[in-house]
C-alpha cells in the first residue's frame, strides 16, 4: 500500500510561531524533536506521518495517532519509520519504505507498506 502527503513549509513555520514547542509536541515524539530542528524537516516529518496513515487507509485519528508513528533517520540519513504502541502488530506490518523531500516551499513524503 502506498500513501503520499504534501505540506507547505510555511504552514509549519506558522504553527511553530503561533504554538512553539507545544505545537510540535502535538505531533512529534521527543526523539523526533531532537532531529527535526528546521521547519522543512518538521514539515517532512508531518508529511511522512500523514503518508503512513494514508498508506494504512486510516488517516490520523482514533485508530492511528501521530504519536503511534516514529520517524527517524538511519546512519546514512535516510528516513524510516516504525509503528509504536502495538500498531505494527495490529496492522500486520511486514516491510516499509519511506521517502521525504522538500523544495520550493513544500515538503512531500511517500510511504510504502507491505502487510502480512
Amino acid at each position: 500500500m502506498i500513501g503520499i502527503d504534501i505540506v507547505q513549509i510555511e504552514r509549519i513555520e506558522q504553527l511553530i510561531e503561533k504554538y512553539g514547542q507545544k505545537g510540535l509536541e502535538r505531533f512529534l515524539l521527543p526523539q523526533e524533536m531532537e532531529v527535526a530542528k528546521k521547519p522543512q524537516t518538521v514539515a517532512g516529518f508531518w508529511a511522512a506521518k500523514e503518508a503512513v496513515a494514508k498508506a494504512l487507509k486510516t488517516g490520523i485519528g482514533k485508530e492511528l495517532g501521530f504519536h503511534d508513528i516514529f520517524i527517524y533517520k538511519t546512519e546514512k540519513g535516510a528516513p524510516e519509520f516504525k509503528l509504536l504502541n502495538g500498531k505494527e502488530q495490529m496492522f500486520r506490518i511486514q516491510q516499509t519504505a519511506l521517502s521525504i523531500s522538500h523544495d520550493a516551499g513544500v515538503a512531500v513524503a511517500v510511504a510504502v507498506i507491505i502487510r502480512c
